[in-house]
């Protein structure tokens, strides 16, 4: 294990932390920064051109992603999932299904044949151009779903880190001085690269991406949803990925979904793009922070992937915003733990040469607590008082 006296002058929690664990690992990182202002953001090429972690206030920072270092620093390498963290990594979906590109062809969907592809775990992806504040990745390659169709596929991946201008404009309120932040953005692209349509009959994908954060012990998430009734729109919150959400983690009320998020009960949420909305947000009261999500939600109606494993009922009827509270499995073990906020694009039903782009941004805001509510109000309608005080805890 890396000893915190090797990694000082900077506390584990820290981005500088972060950055000299990976310099001692003697990995390729690159930096995007703010200088002025101390926003970065730290990205691995070598992980699929992962976003590890980000920072508003410079090395002395707090580090906003979860990161896995002791598995990063073992060195070894798993045949069916590599955790190594990161609060955004591109993946494809879908999971499950008859189009899955997690199963082979004729294998039962379970966890024993479950295999993420090693294009989306362990292989670099291609730097094509970058400068202070902008990288651009790519990589082209073949997958084959569970029906035994190959897809060739193209990946461009653009992460930029954002300015006043752009943030602002996306949170629909002007920064106070005094607040630290960051914003970056990631824009993804896939390319049918090969000679036949992805469609219903033969298989189809989507843009998956998944940002991995640090639980707290009184962090909630909260994601807004489209009120109306269930035959209208459908169920307001998928609660039984792992068994249903007890309802001391997750509580629906006025228009808002609420999910614990401390990192001690496996459990996993999601909205339909039905019901969801292009923002969801989390907060700690522990360090005052806040982070809030934006994706590019299309709108006029589009179908989704079902990543369900298994039989399913109909493979575009899926989620488009999920949460994943981190826990201990069956055997004690625990993965992490860290949380989850998870932004998915329409399926790509795709013909020759034809693209898809999904586009995601992450803010993480930290200042006084007045501050930060009236972000969260005039975005969300709802104040960080009752954010705080939803399951109980003052």
């Amino acid at each position: 294990m890396v000893s915190c006296n090797s990694l000082q002058p900077y506390s584990k929690g820290t981005y500088g932390y972060d950055v000299a664990f990976f310099e001692q690992q003697a990995m390729e990182m690159i930096q995007l920064k703010d200088d002025d202002s101390g926003a970065a953001v730290l990205i691995s090429p070598g992980y699929q051109g992962r976003i590890m972690t980000s920072t508003s206030n410079g090395k002395e920072g707090q580090s906003f992603g979860w990161i896995n270092h002791d598995y990063i620093e073992a060195g070894e390498t798993n045949t069916k999932f590599n955790p190594f963290g990161g609060e955004e990594r591109f993946w494809l979906g879908p999971e499950g299904g008859p189009f899955s590109i997690y199963f082979e062809q004729g294998d039962e969907q379970d966890f024993d044949h479950w295999k993420v592809p090693n294009v989306l775990d362990t292989e670099a992806f291609e730097v094509v151009e970058k400068d202070d504040r902008m990288v651009q990745f790519h990589k082209t390659f073949q997958l084959e779903n569970a029906s035994g169709t190959s897809l060739n596929i193209g990946v461009d991946r653009t992460i930029t880190l954002l300015g006043i201008k752009e943030t602002e404009e996306t949170l629909k309120s002007s920064l106070h001085s005094a607040i630290d932040w960051v914003g970056y953005e990631s824009e993804n692209i896939i390319t049918n690269k090969g000679e036949n349509t992805w469609d219903e009959n033969t298989g189809f994908l989507s843009i998956w991406l998944l940002s991995m954060f640090n639980p707290s012990e009184k962090g909630v998430v909260f994601m807004p949803y489209h009120e109306g009734s269930k035959e209208e729109l459908g169920k307001i919150v998928e609660d039984n990925y792992f068994g249903k959400v007890p309802s001391d983690r997750l509580i629906v009320k006025d228009g808002m979904v609420y999910f614990k998020v401390d990192g001690t009960y496996r459990s996993k949420i999601g909205l339909s793009p039905e019901r969801s909305t292009p923002y969801s947000g989390s907060y700690d009261p522990k360090t005052n922070s806040l982070t809030i999500l934006w994706y590019s939600k299309p709108t006029t109606p589009k179908r989704y992937v079902n990543s369900k494993w298994g039989e399913q009922e109909d493979p575009l009827k899926g989620d488009a915003l999920n949460s994943y509270n981190d826990g201990p499995v069956a055997d004690g073990s625990i993965l992490g733990p860290f949380y989850e906020i998870e932004s998915s694009s329409p399926a790509a039903l795709l013909g020759p040469k034809e693209s898809m782009k999904h586009t995601q941004r992450i803010f993480h805001i930290s200042g006084k607590e007045e501050q930060l509510d009236e972000i969260v109000q005039k975005l969300f309608h709802v104040s960080l008082t009752e954010i705080k005080a939803v399951f109980g805890e003052h």
